[in-house]
């Protein structure tokens, strides 16, 4: 039997993308948590299959050449992953461009947008209470998020999936759909809203988001342990 790939993990958008590629796929893994908000992502042993010290990664003890593998980075995790199954990535190279141009879009767009108006609309005003110096930064994000979800309602119209099948593209882009955090409406796009809840129906998908969620707690908290770990999280300087 083949050992299960390791999954390092934290119950974040970009840590379920994996979670639910790896539950879609039906490939055993066991779960390494990796502690965000406690620095484990700063451990030597970490730092080895992730150097740029975030999380997920993964370690496949059957790799390309029958060798273990290690790879970081979300996205280059769904690619391998797709791959090795031969599932979720298209048929042909005309589906497989399709499919890597909205992950590339959810890699560059929407994750790195989405994250920074979450960040200004509920953690930044825990670290900076004068709230004239953050409404430029709210305002930025959340109006770059909402441009953001009307170019996947508009892919979405007239489809059930964003690139026609069911993707690795989807999977990387559903954790991302966080309106509540990053001021948004759903009802204002009716293709996405529609997209969002077929897929939430989808039993592998619930697993892959479900997973570790007894490790959440909210950043927003306001107690001395989530102090700490904001300062963990949003402090970060290049370490020597």
């Amino acid at each position: 039997m083949t050992a299960p790939i390791e999954l390092y993990y934290w119950p974040t958008p970009n840590g379920w993308k994996i979670s639910i590629a790896l539950e879609e796929m039906e490939l055993p893994y066991a779960v390494k948590p990796v502690n965000i908000g406690a620095g484990e992502q700063f451990k030597s042993e970490f730092l080895a299959i992730s150097p740029n010290n975030r999380m997920p990664a993964i370690v496949d003890p059957d790799g390309p050449d029958g060798k273990p593998i290690s790879v970081f980075e979300s996205g280059a995790i769904l690619q391998y992953l797709a791959r090795k199954t031969g599932r979720f990535y298209g048929d042909t190279e005309r589906d497989r461009v399709q499919v890597d141009e909205w992950l590339m879009w959810q890699m560059a767009g929407l994750g790195p947008m989405g994250g920074q108006a979450h960040h200004f609309r509920s953690y930044a005003p825990r670290i900076e209470p004068d709230a004239s110096k953050l409404e430029y930064g709210k305002t930025r994000y959340t109006n770059e998020v909402n441009r953001l979800y009307g170019v996947l309602d508009t892919q979405l119209t007239g489809r059930d999936f964003v690139t026609g099948t069911y993707s690795i593209a989807d999977m990387a882009i559903w954790p991302w759909i966080l309106p509540d955090g990053q001021g948004q409406d759903l009802g204002d796009f009716p293709a996405l809203k529609a997209w969002y809840e077929r897929l939430k129906e989808r039993p592998a998908l619930r697993r892959g988001r479900d997973v570790g969620k007894e490790f959440s707690r909210s950043l927003a908290d306001d107690n001395e342990d989530m102090k700490k770990a904001r300062d963990v999280l949003f402090g970060q300087k290049a370490r020597k």
